[in-house]
């Protein structure tokens, strides 16, 4: 077992030498990478920042005399992933650890980030009490606050050091004592306001014999679904909840990107997508809705979540990229509509009751979905149980004509 250690050996050389003995005391093996770039290394590494900045395709002389800090640490994380991926690939990577301020963080979990999801993933960072989603993105990275800065060893830092050392171990040298029944994997999109749908659909799959795998689809929810589609882990999506193209379209806080729904289809698994919470875009606190959006019709979900109707114009430009996305698709797909309304709050009596919103939706569904896409509608809201399992029925079907389904395919 081998444990990496990603760290700047000018500057934390001392830091990272001592996380080393700590996990070599445990009997496992350690390789270091060091991505410093101002000095020499405290210590010779396994691999060097000189072999880091050229896995970059540059040099640590043209980093050092010629590049800004920000672009010698964007390189250096290039590197980095790069080194940490063919340690992996050979075997020589188990686990990673990573320790350090903002620089290193940076880097280090660049490395971490590519890496498949299950390697152990560790920082040690000065940055972990704020805002992490820049560093974890949608990887299960774990993050310790090192409390005070990670300058010298002292017996805070060194508790803390220990502490990280061992729980990489702890993770890399033990195997779950659990029994694992191998089940084709589905995964599924869920909000708050489609959550019934969500789980009538779940118990429906999970009763005919399918891992299910949630999504919260909250930007990062759609982007680590989308990851793990193109790893092979996904080998079916009920996709309810697409509602993170209305931030991305229409400039809301909760956006997975230009990418959302390409992943399925690019790989030609059975997928059944729907329009859940295509009639909300997502904001902060609601002081905290940009000046443009003001006039427009809101609904205080929490003190800390603002949700904001979308109209008839941006439902009719979801419903085009929507279509097209699905008709990029390579394997079996079926679109589902709700035709009485696409979230908990988008019925009869709820704030965002909007039939004509509702319907320019599904109008330029309909309009630009090609023929090769199946479409099913029904006179109901997405949270009715009938529609959810039909949903689930209908990707069930999928999977057993793949020979996917449970016990392959099985009745």
């Amino acid at each position: 077992m081998a444990v990496v250690i990603v760290g700047t050996l000018d500057t934390k050389g001392e830091e990272v030498g001592f996380a080393r003995d700590v996990i070599e005391a445990q009997g496992l093996e350690v390789h270091v990478v060091d991505v410093g770039v101002m000095g020499e290394p405290d210590f010779e590494p396994d691999t060097s920042a000189v072999a880091v900045a050229e896995a970059a395709g540059t040099s640590l002389e043209h980093l050092r005399e010629n590049a800004a800090r920000g672009e010698a640490m964007e390189a250096m994380g290039e590197g980095a992933a790069q080194i940490a991926a063919e340690l992996h690939e050979a075997g020589v990577l188990d686990g990673i650890l990573g320790l350090g301020g903002s620089g290193n963080t940076s880097i280090a979990t660049a490395a971490m980030r590519p890496l498949p999801v299950g390697v152990p993933k560790l920082m040690v960072s000065t940055m972990a009490s704020g805002d992490t989603e820049p560093y974890v993105g949608a990887r299960d990275i774990a993050m310790l606050y090192s409390v005070a800065d990670i300058e010298g060893l002292n017996q805070l830092s060194r508790q803390v050091i220990s502490n990280a050392a061992l729980a990489m171990v702890g993770m890399v040298a033990n195997e779950p004592d659990v029994e694992v029944e191998d089940r084709p994997t589905v995964g599924i999109t869920m909000f708050g306001v489609t959550t019934p749908c969500v789980q009538t659909a779940r118990a429906y799959l999970e009763d005919a014999g399918y891992e299910t795998i949630v999504f919260h689809a909250t930007g990062t929810g759609g982007r680590a679904m989308e990851s793990l589609i193109e790893e092979g882990i996904i080998d079916g999506v009920l996709d309810v909840t697409t509602t993170e193209w209305a931030d991305e379209l229409v400039g809301g806080v909760l956006s997975a990107g230009p990418d959302r729904l390409d992943a399925a289809g690019a790989a030609g698994i059975p997928q059944v997508v729907s329009t859940g919470a295509l009639d909300m875009v997502n904001f902060g606190p609601r002081d905290s809705v940009p000046e443009e959006f003001e006039g427009r019709q809101f609904h205080v979900h929490n003190p800390q979540v603002t949700l904001m109707r979308t109209t008839p114009e941006e439902n009719a430009e979801l419903g085009r990229i929507i279509a097209e996305k699905l008709n990029a698709a390579t394997g079996p797909t079926t679109l589902a509509l709700p035709l009485g309304g696409v979230s908990m709050i988008d019925v009869e009596g709820e704030d965002f009751h909007d039939p004509a919103a509702d319907e320019a939706l599904f109008e330029a569904l309909r309009e630009h979905l090609d023929d090769g896409v199946g479409l099913l509608e029904r006179d109901t809201h997405i949270n009715d149980e009938a529609f959810a399992e039909l949903l689930a029925s209908t990707l069930d079907s999928y999977m057993r004509e793949a020979g996917m389904g449970p016990a392959a395919g099985a009745d």
